[in-house]
């Protein structure tokens, strides 16, 4: 799939992600998509390292949920660092 694809995943992911790890992370809506498209790219670039990209290569359920965990993960790094300053 795509780099586009990720990015348009990315944005629900992002959204689904913050609605899973809610809190103040500052920086509102237009940061959480930001941080869902970077996760849902990271995700997809992880699945593929590991060998069970090929199956997160289409609009389903499999590269849906790889988006929303790389955005979970991005998320939580994010709100880590942010901590940390």
């Amino acid at each position: 799939m795509g780099v586009i694809a990720w990015i348009i995943f990315g944005l629900i992911a992002g959204v689904i992600a913050k609605l899973i790890m809610p809190g103040k992370d500052g920086g509102g809506f237009i940061l959480t998509c930001l941080l869902g498209i970077v996760g849902a790219v990271v995700g997809g670039w992880i699945a593929t390292t590991l060998g069970f990209g090929d199956r997160a290569m289409g609009f389903d359920m499999h590269s849906f949920l790889v988006a929303v965990v790389g955005a979970i993960v991005v998320l939580a790094i994010f709100r880590f660092l942010r901590r940390n300053n």
